[in-house]
């Protein structure tokens, strides 16, 4: 039997979501419930755009007899109470990215979920792009040894029409600005290829080029718990945008993981994985592939059917709301 999936959030994030849902749908993995947003015009366009069924009140989405799995879609501040929604009537659900607007919150939302007996993943899709398991793989076994050097770039831009939104880029709206909205994806896949952090030293500010209240410009040097150190350099400024790139550096090679396309030297010689770089750090948000987004998607179905936590588990997303909390904490301090 196909899982039912609904959607709560039918804005910019719907896109890809939907595009992995229909090729899912394709092949009877699921089936599309509908959608839900409070705004009637977000609600007309799903409708038109997809051909998909949508709902005037949350509520009839979350009743709805087939409903297993819903996606929360909408800004990181609302997640909390969606969640607490979702988990009341029973159903699992994978929250976008970041999990909340802060590390507290976030914890909150996953014990929510633990609670109420429903698995929660999170929208954290490039771990799962070939190139990042494949590399995730290289380093459990060893192939480049004890990681030494670990680091991250994201050199992004985002045009006046991103920040055009109400509230784009505002504590109140998304509670952060590149490194939440933005760098968190790079900085996620990081501490999941080198381990957690444990200590940083950060500067960061906010460019003349938008009225925002949250930083787009940011440099950091981190200790991870391993011992190994490296360096984060994270922006929207840096027009037309560049793809993200990650570089390790172990006892026995290295690792070049620069969008989508890996590099790697390792014990058993070089190694590509991946021809493509991946879209997105442009001034369109959504210009990539939704393949990763599928395959969270199908993770997230067989940890259901399976009666598993998935891989990507809201827990494993507090990590990195905690590094970006405590690289925007030192770069707060005095001189």
């Amino acid at each position: 039997m196909s899982l039912g999936v609904g959607l709560i959030g039918l804005g910019m994030a719907a896109k890809p979501h939907m595009l992995a849902l229909r090729d899912l749908e394709a092949i009877g993995a699921v089936s599309i419930i509908g959608g839900y947003s409070p705004s009637a015009d977000r609600r007309c366009a799903f409708a038109a755009q997809w051909n998909a069924p949508i709902f005037k009140r949350q509520d009839a989405l979350l009743n709805h007899p087939d409903l297993g799995l819903v996606l929360v879609l909408t800004p990181p501040g609302t997640h909390l109470p969606i969640a607490e929604a979702v988990a009341a009537a029973g159903r699992h659900m994978i929250v976008e990215k970041p999990l909340e607007i802060s590390a507290r919150r976030g914890e909150a939302l996953a014990v929510v979920a633990e609670a109420a007996g429903v698995l929660c993943g999170v929208c954290l899709q490039h771990r799962f792009r070939p190139a990042a398991l494949r590399l995730k793989q290289a380093l459990d076994v060893g192939e480049i040894g004890r990681v030494l050097s670990a680091s991250a770039s994201i050199r992004w831009w985002r045009d006046a029409a991103y920040f055009a939104e109400p509230g784009r880029g505002t504590l109140a709206r998304d509670g952060g600005g590149v490194l939440l909205t933005q760098a968190i994806h790079t900085l996620d896949l990081l501490l999941h290829l080198a381990g957690p952090h444990r200590s940083v030293a950060a500067f960061a500010m906010t460019s003349p080029l938008r009225t925002i209240d949250t930083e787009d410009v940011v440099a950091a040097a981190i200790q991870f718990e391993s011992g190994a150190i490296g360096a984060l350099d994270a922006t929207t400024v840096a027009r037309p945008g560049y793809p993200e790139r990650i570089e390790i550096a172990g006892t026995e090679g290295s690792a070049l993981l620069e969008g989508s396309r890996l590099t790697l030297h390792g014990r058993d010689g070089p190694e590509t994985v991946g021809a493509a770089l991946a879209g997105g750090s442009g001034a369109d948000p959504m210009a990539f592939d939704h393949g990763p987004h599928r395959a969270l998607l199908e993770e997230m179905a067989l940890a259901i059917a399976q009666e598993r936590r998935p891989i990507n588990d809201a827990r494993s997303a507090i990590p990195v709301q905690r590094l970006i909390e405590d690289l925007l904490a030192d770069a707060e301090r005095p001189a």
